[in-house]
Formats: C-alpha cells, structure tokens, sequence
C-alpha cells in the first residue's frame, strides 16, 4: 500500500477563534452596528445571524469599520475586541496584540479566547501556553463555545496544562452542544480513539456527521476515515471519496492527500494515477509530508507522471525531515540503490538509522539488512540480527524470514529490502 489515510489534526482553531458580547457593552448607534455586522460572530448573543466566521471576515472592510466605531467609543470593551479580530484577520499582529491585552484583562471572552488562542500557539506573539490555558479556561468557564473547544486542545495535547483526555472530552462537548463544528469533529475524534470517552465508533459517527452538515472540512475527513477504514460500519469508499472532495475543494490538505490515495488504488472508483499526482501534489505543496512521500512513490514508479528518481528522492528528502519515516526508509533505499543519486552508503545508513530509531518496522528491517551485508559499516551478523528481531517481533514477514535465515532455520534466503 502506497500511503495511509490520516485523520486531520485535532488543532484547527483558527476558523473557530470567534467573538461574544460583552456584558457592559453599550450599543452606540450605526458606528457600532457596521463593526459588528464586518466582525461579529455567529456565536455572539445577538449577532446570530449576522456574525461570520474568521475566515469570511473581510479584513479591510472590517478594520476600517471598526477603527471609526472604536474612535467614537474609544472605551468600549466589545469594540476593541471586535477591532483586535479584524487585525488578527489581516495579520496585523502588533496592533491586534495590546487591544486583546486591554479586552482580556476587562474579562471580554472574544479576547480571552482568540488572545488565549495566539499565546498557545505563538502565532503572532511569544509562545506562552500557561497563560494561554488560564485565559482560554475563564472564557471557557463563561460558556463561550470557541474557548471551550480550544480549552478541549490544550488538554488533549498537554499544551499548558497537564494532558487530560477526560477534560478534553468534556470540554469539546460542551463546545459542540453548542454547534459548533470543529468540536462535533473534535469529540468525534474522542469517541473514535476512545480517549477521555468509551470507544463508539456510531457515536463518533454521529458527531462527524453534525460536523459534515456544517460543511466542516475536518468533520469531512474524519467521516471520510471512519467509511474508509470500516469503523463500526461496511465500508464505503464511494461517500469516503465524496467526503474527501469536498474537503479538497476547500483547499485541506488532508481531503486532498486522502481523495488521491483512493484515485490511485482505485478504491470505490475507476484507478487514475494522473489525477491522483495532480491531488499529491497540491497537499505537498502545503507541506503535508505523507502526500510528499506518495507523490515520491509515483515518481519512483512512473506510475500518472513521467518517471524521475531524482525528483523522487527530493520528495522523499522533504517527507522525511517532515517526519514521514516511510519516506525516510525509501530515501535510504534510493541511496543504496544508486536511483536519482550516485551510491552513498553514508546517506543510505543515516536515513534507515532515522527510521529505525522511529521504529519504523520496514527501517528495521533494512538496518539488519546493512549490517548482514556490512553496507557502509562493518559487516555484524549479531546487530543484524538484533534489528531483524525488533523488526520480526512487530509482525514483519521479511525480517522473520531473515531472522530464521540467519538463525539456520527455513527461510526465503534473500536477505533483501523491500519498499512500501
């Protein structure tokens, strides 16, 4: 198999980062009324209907709109967070910083949440998660669905506070009781990996499927999965394959990689490589290293694009100081071989060595394999044999033939590497 389908990151709070209504906000007329309807939430009390998510908050016009609101009513709490969104939204982070400072310490939510967001993450100022968790968990507290889910994340992933994935249960649902979508996702994640709740895969479903109602691109993905891989339900990779489009169309990474990896197996649909790179290719281009790693394979194989080890391997390179270790282990392999390269055992040992210490079953393997042929170091048939083992006691055929090999019993008797 060529790749893996990944579930997306439980991370993606920015689209999520939204406002709500101070309690001493005084509403002062059309001034007030344009920043609002530029910049407001959809989770605001009151602005239901006319708030928006980040990601559709116009930036130029919501900045312009709120300056003048803030210049007449230069005291308002909800103004300055309303303004502090509208430059987090332009990446104007030096001037959205000491407005959410202002709104966070008057206890204003938006600022607790989104400010709480930034600390946590370091985006767009000095990363300081203990800060951030405190501030997230007094809007948290207050009821404020995006908080919730963000609190949800830092107990999930021990960012500021001690990891806790019965809090991060907790709070994820009380965030998607509320609606909102990445939290359904989130806490469909929960239930699907049996963290912080028992695993349920009908009810990961279920939360997945509010999410997807939502057009929620992680909602999309992690169905995608759950279909795909026959969670708790028959597979279907025909409504995988939709899910996934729908997730690529909105440019996710995730939905992009996984669509072209049931293309190129031809899983619920007719196989096509070609389109398959096309969709590889433009999750590689985000960074995502598994569609680096999967792009590389075609371009090993000439399988949808013209065939080139060199480009292959600089893939592989890319994949693997992106943590792919699949990648690293055919980077190795591309070295030993001489593809794309000229032979460097050097190369070749310092990769499988990667992955190998990643225990990676494969680079395993090919570790004992450099040891038994003494590729680049001295020739051991114990260390060979040590790496075989570790590689044998996960289940990998090819090192448990080696391993009897070496041993003297009945084997294959070929002692080679094999790629993934």
């Amino acid at each position: 198999m060529s790749g893996q389908i990944k579930i997306m990151l439980r991370g993606a709070v920015l689209g999520s980062a939204l406002l709500v209504l101070s309690a001493s906000t005084a509403f002062a007329g059309p001034l007030f009324d344009a920043c609002a309807a530029a910049a407001a939430s959809q989770f605001e009390p009151g602005f239901e209907h006319i708030g928006r998510d980040l990601a559709s908050v116009d930036s130029a016009v919501a900045v312009a709109a709120c300056e003048k609101a803030l210049k007449a009513e230069p005291n308002s709490v909800q103004l300055k967070a309303w303004l502090a969104r509208a430059y987090y939204a332009a990446s104007d982070y030096e001037k959205a910083v000491p407005l959410f400072e202002a709104a966070s310490a008057a206890d204003n939510v938006v600022a607790l949440s989104l400010f709480g967001d930034m600390l946590t993450t370091g985006d767009g100022i000095g990363k300081d998660m203990s800060r951030g968790a405190a501030l997230l968990t007094k809007g948290a507290e207050a009821g404020y669905a995006p908080a919730q889910n963000s609190l949800g994340l830092s107990y999930d992933f021990g960012e500021g506070l001690t990891q806790d994935y019965a809090q991060a249960a907790k709070w994820y649902r009380a965030a998607a009781e509320q609606g909102l979508s990445k939290a359904q996702s989130n806490l469909g994640l929960m239930y699907q990996d049996g963290l912080g709740v028992p695993r349920d895969y009908v009810a990961a479903a279920a939360w997945f499927e509010r999410s997807v109602a939502q057009g929620d691109a992680s909602g999309q993905v992690n169905l995608g999965k759950l279909l795909s891989d026959g969670l708790g339900q028959p597979v279907d990779y025909v409504r995988a394959a939709e899910l996934y489009k729908a997730a690529a169309e909105q440019g996710d990474q995730y939905g992009q990689n996984n669509l072209g990896f049931l293309i190129e197996n031809g899983l619920g649909q007719t196989a096509d490589p070609k389109a398959a790179a096309v969709l590889y290719q433009e999750a590689a281009d985000q960074g995502m290293a598994l569609a680096q790693h999967n792009l590389a394979l075609l371009y090993e194989d000439g399988r949808g694009v013209e065939q080139d080890y060199a480009k292959a391997l600089a893939l592989y390179k890319q994949a693997a100081e992106g943590g792919e270790m699949l990648a690293a282990v055919n980077l190795g392999l591309l070295y030993m071989d001489g593809h794309g390269t000229p032979i460097d055992n050097a190369e070749a040992l310092k990769w499988t060595q990667i992955a190998a210490d990643a225990g990676q079953v494969i680079g395993l393997n090919n570790m004992g394999h450099i040891y038994e042929e003494g590729l680049g170091v001295p020739a051991n048939k114990e260390t060979a044999i040590s790496y075989y083992q570790k590689s044998a006691d996960q289940g990998y055929q090819l090192a448990i033939d080696n391993l009897a090999r070496l041993r003297g019993a009945q084997g294959d008797g070929t002692g080679k590497t094999k790629r993934k």
